[in-house]
């Protein structure tokens, strides 16, 4: 089970759609609009009328989801029990400091991933994709995973039983698994562990300007284990929120979950 945002380039449109719109604008209001006076049209052209209307709107779409935060919507159940099929969550888009749209070029350094953040990044096989998953390890690192146990430059990470994990809808794949809070770093989370699953295990040394993630789900996450590091360049957001959970496969609805902060 991958936390996997089907890629679709909203960005790009976006960004398109904005520029084609002011450029209309533009050219409307230095040379169009005087036309029409001195002619004295009071009609406007059609594109001209739909760029006024909606270049203002796109603009400031934009701005907000490039710079401050963008929704996602969780289709999988790898971050499970802290990320739910169906929930829609929001992503910090500063977090890790200002990119720019489509290019992803960091302009501005704000701040660095720590450890026990769940972060969205683009799939270093694919950076089409965007993946969720949390940070465990930093530049420098030495990342350990054996009989489920996860080891931080050779300390583990403790681990306590709260119960076992009961779902409803498509979550209900994982119900018998154990639940338990680990706590990595400042984070106290929870996650899910499977005793007969074998996921794979190693002992893995972080590069500089990289990150090892993992899913909450231990048994069902390809993530860090699989396919290695997350570059720094492949950086999106710090989630932060979910604000709606409708699972469209189940017909599930969780009001309960509106609002949940995430950690």
């Amino acid at each position: 089970m991958n936390s996997i945002f089907q890629y679709f380039d909203l960005e790009l449109v976006l960004v398109l759609a904005t520029l084609v719109s002011s450029v209309i604008v533009f050219i409307d209001r230095y040379w169009l609009r005087p036309a029409r006076l001195e002619k004295k049209l009071s009609v406007e052209p059609w594109y001209v009328d739909y760029s006024c209307s909606f270049f203002p709107v796109l603009l400031v779409v934009l701005i907000l989801r490039s710079f401050i935060a963008e929704p996602f919507r969780i289709p999988s159940g790898s971050m499970m029990p802290t990320l739910l099929h169906g929930d829609f969550i929001l992503v910090n888009k500063f977090a890790y400091g200002v990119r720019l749209p489509v290019t992803h070029q960091k302009i501005l350094s704000v701040g660095n991933p720590e450890r026990g953040d769940v972060m969205v990044f683009r799939y270093p096989q694919n950076p089409k994709l965007d993946y969720i998953k949390r940070v465990v390890g930093l530049p420098g690192d030495r990342i350990e995973y054996y009989n489920k146990q996860l080891s931080v430059n050779g300390q583990a990470m403790p681990q306590r039983r709260v119960g076992i994990y009961v779902g409803k809808g498509r979550d209900a794949s994982m119900n018998g698994a154990a639940h338990n809070v680990e706590s990595l770093a400042t984070v106290d989370h929870s996650i899910l562990v499977v005793p007969q699953y074998n996921p794979r295990e190693g002992s893995w040394l972080v590069p500089e300007g990289h990150y090892f993630m993992m899913g909450d789900n231990r048994d069902n996450s390809n993530d860090s284990r699989v396919w290695g590091m997350v570059p720094e360049a492949n950086l999106v957001g710090k989630a932060f929120m979910i604000w709606m959970n409708w699972d469209f496969a189940s017909s599930q609805f969780a009001a309960s979950r509106i609002g949940n902060s995430i950690r």
